[in-house]
Parts: structure tokens; sequence; C-alpha cells
């Protein structure tokens, strides 16, 4: 039951709002004017594409918008665009690795500053201002995918800063864009999968003759997979001694973070689908359907001092809530 937006008042407060009263704010006089200078002025940052998808050596291109009630005055308008890795321990690992905070920082890849309106003032209405980014990485380094995981989080950000005179408060505005590799490999070699679970190939089975008897086969179309493109593939329940409940897919991220004392690797669930419910018919092929969602998947990534892999698991559940589950490693590429 949610209980923080539930509130209580007394049969007094109660009256005054029945006649359409507000009680007055406590507020000091500086905070309502804030409010009211905010309500008068916006800023915005409108990018060119809709998608908000870049590549590495393009330019990233669009307008600031700014809308004002009355003449602005400003002390500069500054751009800054920024491309971060923040990585970080799961709870589980936070004592184990104590210098990891202290040696792992968020990695910069991309950053960049410029001015865009020098100090002065702003016309009422609205002002349109474009501007124009270089995508290029620091240095040596490399522009790797958008990527928003659990343990690692790689995120490219657009902020534009308007400085105001002392009394008046700064704006600010940020916009998050998506970036892209470029493609890795012009086709994708066909990698199709076989598998057959029966109760001898199932693994951390502590009395193996206490399973029912079942043969459950089927493939997957590939194991190296275009990250634009569906995971395919087929299931048939062959013969199974206990009534299935359901049969699942379940796509796994697998985030390894580290440095030179050791490293944490951790796998958390992406998204889950069921492909079939109840005790399905034997003999019948079940189709195997999944898209990789945008942002929670990249490229399979692997550098010095972290690991983004995807694995996929084939999970049927029986009626007394048992569960049989067979692992599939991914590859995923940008073609």
């Amino acid at each position: 039951m949610e209980t923080a937006n539930q509130f209580y008042v007394s049969k007094g407060e109660a009256k005054v709002k029945d006649a359409g009263l507000v009680p007055r704010s406590h507020d000091s006089d500086a905070e309502e004017n804030a409010r009211i200078e905010k309500m008068s002025v916006s800023l915005d940052i409108r990018l060119k594409r809709a998608n908000k998808v870049y590549h590495e050596g393009e330019r990233l291109s669009g307008v600031l918008v700014i809308i004002t009630r009355d003449a602005l005055q400003h002390q500069g308008v500054s751009l800054s665009l920024e491309g971060l890795v923040n990585l970080q321990l799961s709870s589980k690992s936070v004592g184990v690795f104590e210098a990891f905070y202290n040696s792992v920082k968020p990695i910069q890849l991309v950053s960049s500053n410029m001015e865009v309106v020098k100090p002065g003032k702003v016309p009422a209405g609205r002002t349109e201002i474009p501007f124009e980014f270089p995508l290029q990485a620091k240095g040596s380094k490399v522009l790797y995918e958008t990527y928003h995981g659990v343990f690692v989080n790689i995120q490219y950000t657009l902020r534009c800063d308007m400085r105001r005179p002392l009394l008046a408060k700064d704006l600010s505005k940020s916009c998050e864009f998506m970036l892209h590799c470029q493609p890795q490999k012009p086709k994708l070699p066909p990698s199709p999968v076989e598998f057959s679970i029966t109760p001898e190939t199932l693994q951390n089975v502590k009395e193996r003759t206490l399973l029912p008897k079942f043969l459950i086969k089927g493939h997957l179309d590939a194991t190296n997979c275009a990250i634009t493109r569906p995971l395919t593939g087929e299931l048939v329940v062959e013969r199974s001694e206990a009534a299935i409940k359901s049969i699942e897919l379940q796509l796994v991220r697998v985030e390894t973070c580290g440095c030179a004392e050791g490293y944490a690797r951790d796998a958390t669930e992406i998204q889950n689908i069921q492909i079939a419910e109840g005790d399905v018919c034997h003999g019948l092929s079940i189709p195997i359907y999944m898209v990789f969602p945008r942002l929670f998947t990249c490229p399979t990534l692997e550098t010095t001092n972290f690991k983004v892999e995807f694995e996929v698991n084939i999970v049927i559940v029986l009626h007394d809530d048992h569960l049989i589950t067979e692992n599939f490693p991914l590859k995923l590429v940008r073609v």
C-alpha cells in the first residue's frame, strides 16, 4: 500500500480548502521571487535528430531555445559535452575490494566546452541559438556505445549553463544523447546452436533420481547476434512426466568491474518473456523470439577496467515450481 502521498488535514484546514482558499505559504520572499523568475524564463536544448542517435566522428548539432517574458541580462551562455563510464561494485563485493573506490574513478571518454554567447542581454520572446560539436574521443580513448546497466553505466550528456548577475539564479539544462558504435562486421557468420535438455544434462542437482523424466529439444538460430535483430529459434517439449507451468526466456547482463586487486562479476536480469503458459502439447514447436531492448543492451564489450557481456536462459517452470534452466552465452555486435 502506498503511503508517500497520503496526508491528513484538520477540520479547519478542510473548510478553507472547500472554500477554494489556499493557506499562505511561509516561504521567504527570495524563494517566491525565484519561483516567479523560473516561470518567466525557460532554457531548452533541441537536437536536430529526433532519435538523438549519433556516431563517433559526426557532428552533434542543434539549437538552444531561450524563452523569456522580459529582456534578460546574463554573463554568458556556455555548452559542455561529456561522455563518462561510471563503475560501481555490488553490495556483496564492497568489502572484498576496498581499494576499488580509490583506484577506479569515472572514466572520461570525451569532454568539450564552448562559449555560445558572450555576456549581454537576451531580448524578450523566443531566441534560438544554433550550436555544433564534433564527436571525437580524448586522445587514444574509444567512444563506447551508450549503455545503462546496474554496475556499468556509459552515458553522454550535453549541458547548457547561463550565468546570471549576482541576485538572479543561474539557469542550466541537461540533455542525454545516444552514441552508437560504427558497424563492426559487414556480415555475421551463421552460428546456430542445437540443445537437448534431460535430467542427465542438468548441473547442480543433489538427488538426480528424484527428478521427473523429461526431454526438451530445440535450437537457437544464432548466438552471435546483430543487436538490431531479434533472437530467434524454436523449442519442442518431446515428453515430460511432470506438468509444465510456464516456459520463459530470460535475458541477462553480466557486468565485470575491477582493478589490480581483482574483479567482481555480477549477473542481473534485463527482461523476462513468457513464450508458453500451462502444460503445453508435446511435440508442438514453440517459437523463440526476443528483441534486444535499446539502452539496456550494447555490443559485447571488453576493456581493461570492465566487461559487459550477455546471456540468455531458457527457463522451464514445473507445476511444483521447480526450475529447469539452460544457459547460452551471447555475443552482440552491430552490423
